[in-house]
């Protein structure tokens, strides 16, 4: 196939078996594998949206500076579609952010304003709204409050999903923005209303890459509890030990939160005697390989995770 720009690459990603982890062989597990977008993750769905809807109500104007608070997917989503619409990009992120994601943002033209480590994605929240407080002209998109975050996973990854397999009983996705499991849901129970949706979250106080607990004290602006059927806890030594089961039993190089996902798939097939789970994998490995997740031990990797944001 052709296409005219790179930013026509963004969604379609493949849905995948992954049917050697299921505990059950009547139940089928399919994994969407989002790190096949041209920036390497799920974020350029909603970069790309919250770019253009910004664009349509005349936020967003040549020339002007997106200010945005990531550490590391959503920055990178934006840097990409920044750099090809002609925008320049500031991005807020915590201090203790693996190499890999400043070199990135870095790499497409992004500058890169630090907050402080020990608070985490909520202080790069509170660190930006004060930087967009002060200067008037930045153009700050703020992912979790905007409606074009799961108005991107509705339009788009949800009815992908239900074209490659309407025969899904079970919908299983991280718990970060809460756009995919917003979007996705929403579409998904249309269809229908029997699709279970279910968020895998970290405990409070413990840090899974790319997700977050709605109990330590910051409720995305999107989220709406009565889309979710369940909710599930993901710990990082399941994250870590079920992102390389991923690997060593089907072959896909994804993710730390990917494996969280994963996780909690199989704990819903664990419940069913048949049927078709489907769960989304954000992004690929690529920008974890300093984890050592892969290759470490697994008492030192999950150390590591609590002191390095690998998201």
């Amino acid at each position: 196939m052709r296409y005219e720009s790179v930013l026509d690459l963004i969604g379609d990603t493949p849905l995948v078996g992954i049917h050697a982890l299921s505990p059950h062989p009547g139940v089928r597990i399919y994994a969407k594998l989002e790190g096949q977008n041209p920036g390497g993750s799920s974020k350029d769905r909603i970069a790309l949206r919250m770019v253009e809807a910004a664009e349509n109500d005349g936020r967003l104007r040549p020339g002007d500076t997106i200010l945005e608070p990531s550490s590391g997917n959503t920055g990178i989503g934006l840097a990409l579609v920044a750099r090809m619409r002609g925008y320049r990009l500031r991005v807020v992120m915590p201090e203790n952010v693996s190499v890999e994601r400043r070199q990135l943002l870095e790499i497409f033209g992004a500058e890169v304003t630090l907050s402080p480590p020990e608070e985490g994605s909520n202080g790069a929240i509170r660190l930006a709204e004060s930087i967009a407080a002060d200067d008037p002209a930045l153009v700050m998109l703020f992912q979790y409050g905007n409606a074009a975050n799961p108005l991107a996973h509705y339009e788009g990854t949800g009815p992908e999903i239900w074209r490659d397999c309407p025969d899904v009983d079970c919908f299983v996705a991280g718990l970060g923005t809460s756009g995919t499991l917003m979007g996705v849901g929403r579409y998904l129970k249309e269809r229908n209303p029997a699709v279970r949706i279910v968020a895998v979250e970290p405990p409070s106080g413990e840090l899974v890459q790319g997700l977050r607990s709605l109990d330590d004290g910051f409720v995305p602006p999107v989220f709406d509890p009565a889309l979710l059927d369940r909710k599930l806890i993901a710990r990082p030594r399941e994250s870590v030990e079920w992102t390389r089961r991923l690997l060593d039993e089907c072959g896909i190089f994804a993710g730390i939160s990917s494996g969280a996902a994963v996780y909690g798939a199989v704990r819903m097939a664990e419940q069913m005697e048949s049927g078709t789970v489907v769960t989304l994998l954000p992004d690929g490995g690529w920008k974890y390989l300093s984890s050592g997740a892969w290759t470490d031990d697994l008492d030192v990797v999950v150390e590591r995770a609590t002191r390095i944001n690998y998201w």
